[in-house]
């Protein structure tokens, strides 16, 4: 996608007028400003103009970004699928809110289709005011780039994306980004001694790996590294605690929604060139019934040390991160953040409208965050991480157990992967919007890439 700016849109089709003071910059008729004032003194947020010349649709700007992004979702969900350029005429906050909600919205996996032709969203350019700068401009192409590639990884099978497969896109990020790739095969997660992650592994046919990205300008201003570490179980059946099929393991193919997150981040981050020193983890395998599968009653040495009661198999995402925060130990991080479609408690605490967070780390990080998912409106529900949470993970037969009681099992979850974490450290269970089961504005059906512009402007703003 190109975004580019001007102040000449006379050979643009389809154009996008966002009512504000900087109107002139139109070159509409009389006849058009008529309708205009009309609209104007009218509650419709939206109206269109069509004439041989071109098609115009009036938009009411809005100082909510949220709603102009909406707004931009609204007119390209109008507009055929068949244009290829439009022109989006108004002040610059409007103007990049109201186009990021067009470019996200905008964005379609229809690889598997036979007759993908007739389906495809054709646009490929948006013009906008010289108001917006160049810089914007390039944000704007890079977020749409980041959230993008989130949302196919969620949405491609394990038939495609095994854990190699994963660790392979990840690779291929570097190819656009300063960003250096290592991944970790399966005989070396052995040599590390990653109990978490190999018993998770066990019951499948394909191999595990673990990826390490990182980005580390010349300029960066930390002098310890922020790690990321995301969840990738490419499917999760639940291992011999298998799952039920409808509505639950018939979208486990999501179950990478944290990888995909942290990784998105990283990335973005890059392309930004932003003045951090950034450290991505996936730990990433399926969780399969094999003949060789880890059960419940088994005794798991992780990583660290570790030793943890397996209760159930489908409490794997946290086996495999605990192996990866423990892993994050050797870089002495200044701040880790885990991203993780890790519980159904968390999907039934806020829906789809939240990501719940919890952790250790300094008020002014979990701030932070929060202003950031309210400025990009995946905003963030934080829930308390008292001690006694963390006496429900306590094993009579090993130091932990990999499931605590029937209830608070989002945050018992936390303080599980917490005793892994030498660093402040913030966990974020993304399991209620990674995945859509319909369109929602300008969050598309299927995988959302919710957490990469979290994190992105979180991390933009850090301090």
């Amino acid at each position: 996608m190109k975004i580019t700016n001007s102040s000449n849109f006379s050979a643009t089709k389809y154009r996008v007028i966002l009512i504000s003071e900087y109107m002139d910059q139109a070159d509409l008729s009389e006849e058009e400003k008529l309708v205009v004032k009309r609209f104007e003194a009218q509650k419709e947020d939206l109206i269109t103009l069509n004439n041989l010349e071109s098609i115009t649709f009036l938009v009411k700007g809005n100082s909510d970004a949220e709603k102009m992004r909406n707004l931009g979702a609204k007119v390209r969900n109008q507009m055929p699928r068949e244009v290829k350029t439009v022109a989006v005429i108004g002040e610059s906050d409007l103007s990049s809110n109201f186009t990021e909600g067009l470019l996200l919205s905008n964005y379609q996996f229809l690889k598997y289709f036979k007759e993908k032709k007739n389906m495809l969203n054709a646009l490929e350019e948006v013009i906008v005011s010289k108001e917006v700068s160049d810089e914007d401009c390039e944000e704007l192409e890079n977020i749409y780039a980041a959230v993008s590639w989130a949302r196919t990884m969620v949405n491609e099978p394990v038939s495609f994306l095994t854990a190699e497969q994963l660790a392979e896109e990840i690779a291929n990020l570097s190819d656009d980004a300063p960003i250096s790739v290592k991944v970790l095969e399966k005989t070396q997660i052995e040599s590390l001694k990653m109990g978490g992650l190999l018993a998770v592994n066990q019951g499948s046919i394909d191999p595990p790996t673990f990826t390490i990205v990182e980005y580390k300008p010349e300029n960066a201003q930390n002098e310890k590294p922020i790690v990321l570490v995301g969840k990738g179980v490419v499917y999760d059946t639940g291992g011999l605690s298998l799952k039920p099929t409808p509505n639950s393991m018939d979208i486990m193919k999501s179950d990478m929604g944290g990888a995909a997150c942290v990784a998105g981040a990283i990335y973005l981050a890059a392309l930004q060139e932003l003045p951090l020193h950034i450290i991505a983890l996936v730990p990433a395998t399926d969780n399969r019934p094999g003949l060789n599968a880890y059960a419940p009653g088994d005794v798991v040495t992780m990583f660290d040390g570790t030793t943890v009661e397996v209760l159930n198999t489908d409490a794997e995402g946290r086996m495999i991160l605990a192996d990866a925060l423990a892993y994050s130990n050797k870089f002495d991080p200044e701040l880790v953040i885990d991203a993780a479609t890790l519980t159904g408690a968390a999907h039934r605490a806020v829906g789809q409208h939240a990501t719940c967070i919890m952790g250790n780390a300094d008020d002014k990080y979990f701030t932070n965050l929060e202003n950031a998912g309210n400025y990009c409106y995946e905003r963030t529900v934080k829930f308390p991480f008292w001690e006694e949470y963390g006496e429900e993970m306590k094993s009579p037969i090993a130091d932990l157990k990999n499931l605590g009681g029937p209830t608070a099992g989002m945050i018992t979850a936390g303080k599980f992967l917490e005793h892994f974490v030498k660093a402040p450290y913030i966990h974020m269970d993304i399991a209620g919007p990674a995945w859509l089961d319909k369109s929602n504005t300008y969050r598309t059906r299927g995988g959302s890439g919710v957490g990469v512009r979290l994190l992105y402007h979180f991390l933009k703003n850090y301090n």
